[in-house]
């Protein structure tokens, strides 16, 4: 029987996505286009959210549910929700809907195309809520190593770019059956991008935390002064964010999936969040395939 290996589309966002976009946690067949149309749903749970590398001031954990429904022309449709494990209020913390198409380009080379809309509540804590809409595109070359290049376009209240340049390589370990493997992925890759969200969030903190009652103080220097211009002005700039080192153990069956995974993200000096720190965070995954 055929091993369903699962492959982890990423930019960004361990939430949303897509690479740290919101699509991070859809899971694609590894083959780019599937011999039968395919039904994988999955259960996620992260020490943190991540969006390429980066964190918000507060820790947030959370677990998500992914649902893809692929067809074996390529196209699929992707349904997620997350439930932050530190927000006692609703049942869904955000959700998200996408579309995409992966297609083969030869024999080593294969293209992912994909938008999604993620729904955010008002004064929602993650980073990115302000640009509720994401779309992207990637290029695959597959051979001794994966190495992958990804655009992803972030708007809704602000609008923000972002590149993505990676490589890895699967190792197999070794199995316990005839009907199972077991893989380590190690990968690295680069992220740069504009920083517009930054602002936005810092902004919409600002106003939860004065709902919540909590004392706080000036968010971006002084008004009008040189340290608020010059966050604005870096911002815009298309910079180097993060350096990003990546380790996924799996175990696959026929039908599922079992992955333990662990990134270490250093942030480079023109990171608006913690510039110049690491971040690193933990993950475990479950995903099964009709």
């Amino acid at each position: 029987m055929k091993l369903f290996i699962i492959s982890i589309l990423t930019v960004l966002y361990c939430i949303p996505a897509a690479a740290q976009a919101d699509t991070a946690l859809a899971p694609a067949a590894t083959d780019s286009v599937p011999a039968k149309n395919s039904l994988t749903l999955g259960v996620s749970y992260s020490n943190n959210a991540n969006y390429y590398g980066q964190k918000a001031e507060t820790k947030i954990p959370y677990a998500a549910f992914a649902a893809t429904y692929k067809l074996k022309c390529g196209i699929y449709f992707s349904g997620l929700a997350y439930k932050l494990l530190n927000d006692t209020g609703a049942i869904v913390s955000a959700s998200n809907a996408g579309a995409g198409i992966a297609f083969s380009m030869g024999k080593h080379f294969s293209a992912d195309i994909n938008y999604s809309h993620t729904f955010y509540p008002a004064y929602s804590p993650l980073l990115q809520a302000s640009n509720p809409d994401n779309g992207s595109a990637s290029l695959v070359y597959e051979n001794w190593l994966s190495t992958k290049l990804m655009v992803d376009y972030a708007f809704g209240k602000t609008q923000d770019l972002f590149g993505t340049f990676g490589t890895g390589k699967q190792i197999t370990l070794g199995s316990i059956s005839k009907k199972d493997i077991i893989t380590i992925t190690p990968s690295v890759d680069v992220v740069a991008g504009t920083q517009r969200f930054y602002q936005a969030y810092l902004t919409e903190k600002r106003l939860r935390d004065s709902l919540l009652g909590t004392v706080i103080g000036p968010i971006l220097g002084q008004p009008g002064g040189q340290e608020a211009s010059t966050k604005t002005t870096t911002s815009t700039q298309f910079n180097l964010l993060s350096y990003n080192f990546k380790c996924p153990l799996a175990y696959n069956r026929a039908h599922y999936l079992v992955e333990i995974a662990y990134q270490l993200s250093v942030l480079s000096n023109k990171a608006q969040s913690n510039a110049g720190q690491a971040n690193s965070f933990l993950s475990a995954s479950f995903y099964y395939q009709f």
